[in-house]
C-alpha cells in the first residue's frame, strides 16, 4: 500500500487522482488531500520539507514531484509503467517540466469550490 497526498484544491490533480484510481484496480493506492487533517498529519510524521502538489508515501519514505508521479505511474496498469524508464533522466531536468505545470495549475486547469463525492467503493480508498 501507498498513500498519495495530493493539492484538494486543484482541477487537475483531481484529474490526475481519478486518472490512478481508474488504472489501479488492486487499490495499491490511498488518497488523502495534502489540505486534510490527515495529510498535514502525515507530512509532519514523514518530515516533508514542502509539498504543494503531489507527495508518495510508500515504504516508510516520501517522494517528490516527478520522482512521485514515476513511482506512482510504474505500480499502474497499462503502457503507463513504462514511464518509469525516465527515472534515470537526472532529477533537475524532470523536475524543471514538473514544476512548471506545478507552478500554473490553478491558472491553466482553475481551483475547485467543491468536491465531488466518490463512489462508495473509490471513498474507502480516501484517507480521513
Amino acid at each position: 500500500m501507498a498513500i498519495v497526498l495530493f493539492d484538494g484544491e486543484c482541477h487537475f490533480c483531481d484529474a490526475s487522482v481519478q486518472f490512478i484510481i481508474k488504472r489501479d484496480p488492486k487499490g495499491y493506492f490511498q488518497f488523502a488531500s495534502l489540505q486534510s487533517e490527515v495529510g498535514r498529519e502525515l507530512l509532519e510524521r514523514y518530515q516533508v520539507p514542502k509539498a504543494d502538489s503531489i507527495v508518495l508515501i510508500e515504504n516508510g519514505r516520501y517522494f517528490l514531484q516527478s520522482t512521485a508521479a514515476l513511482k506512482i505511474a510504474r505500480r499502474l496498469q497499462g503502457f503507463w509503467r513504462f514511464a518509469y524508464v525516465f527515472i534515470a533522466v537526472p532529477t533537475g531536468v524532470r523536475n524543471f517540466a514538473y514544476n512548471k505545470l506545478a507552478k500554473n495549475r490553478y491558472k491553466w486547469f482553475g481551483k475547485k469550490e467543491l468536491c465531488e463525492l466518490p463512489s462508495q467503493d473509490i471513498r474507502q480508498r480516501f484517507l480521513s
